[in-house]
């Protein structure tokens, strides 16, 4: 393996890694609280709003009928499947051909799933709350982020 190729394996493990695990090469302080407003606090910072987490929340509207689609599709997926395995037990021999196009419409299937999953569940998804008394999204953060701020713990909602 050439020494660039294997450099950009390394830098690419690093940083999936590095993001994956939040190890920051410049740790900031972390916000302390007093020791009776400690158990009852969380930790917010705003939500960057950018042009995936808005994809998302178009995308959040029409759920239900992407999973009905999804579903509708695997089931005729489902019946290829079959029709191509019934032709083979007619003929009594296996002929390949008969697989070709439902095994394509499996790969545009799975990979039609994970784009749109991918689209749908951005980062900020699993993170995103709201503060009782804003009408801003905000997301769970540790006390050591930049523009991080202690709310009440009764007063954030999924």
């Amino acid at each position: 393996m050439k020494p660039t190729m294997l450099f950009a394996i390394v830098l690419l493990t690093s940083i999936i890694l590095m993001t994956a695990f939040d190890i920051n090469l410049s740790p900031t302080t972390p916000i302390t609280l007093s020791a009776e407003n400690a158990p009852n606090a969380l930790f917010v910072c705003p939500a960057a709003s950018n042009t995936w987490d808005m994809l998302a929340n178009g995308l959040g509207q029409f759920t239900k009928p992407l999973i009905i689609a999804f579903f509708f599709a695997v089931i005729l997926l489902c019946f290829s499947w079959a029709w191509a395995m019934y032709q083979n037990l007619l003929k009594d021999k296996f002929v390949r051909d008969a697989f070709k196009k439902p095994w394509a419409a499996t790969k545009m299937l799975f990979w039609a799933l994970v784009v749109v999953l991918l689209l749908v569940k951005t980062p900020n998804y699993f993170r995103t709350v709201h503060v009782d008394g804003t009408n801003t999204n905000w997301v769970m953060c540790e006390s050591n982020t930049p523009g991080a701020r202690a709310v009440r713990a009764d007063a954030v909602h999924r």
